[in-house]
């Protein structure tokens, strides 16, 4: 029997374009400092995603005074074609719930 050390991990399942939709699906006056420390990348990342987010249709940018604000377009199909026939909704539920189920 071979008996494998455990490594530590360095990937994830989820893009930081799908932690980023999360994070603006739950809060969307959230600011880009608070989704680059809740995603771990940096500021720049974090605009750089919201924009190609807005590029293809996830996202929509709206301009609140001096700050932005952002909504999801949730109806948008997945862009990948093994997940063409889920939306953005579908996800993002999927999320919330098991975020749910560890706060329980």
């Amino acid at each position: 029997m071979v008996i494998m050390a455990e490594q530590p991990t360095t990937w994830t399942f989820l893009t930081n374009h799908s932690h980023v939709l999360y994070a603006i699906s739950k809060t969307p006056d959230i600011r880009v400092r608070e989704i680059s420390s809740l995603v771990g990348i940096t500021e720049r990342a974090v605009l750089r995603i919201i924009q190609e987010l807005a590029d293809a249709g996830f996202v929509v940018i709206e301009k609140v005074g001096r700050e932005n604000r952002y909504s999801v377009t949730s109806d948008v199909p997945l862009r990948h074609p093994l997940e063409q026939h889920r939306t953005v909704s579908e996800l993002l539920e999927m999320l919330a719930e098991d975020e749910a189920d560890a706060n329980s």
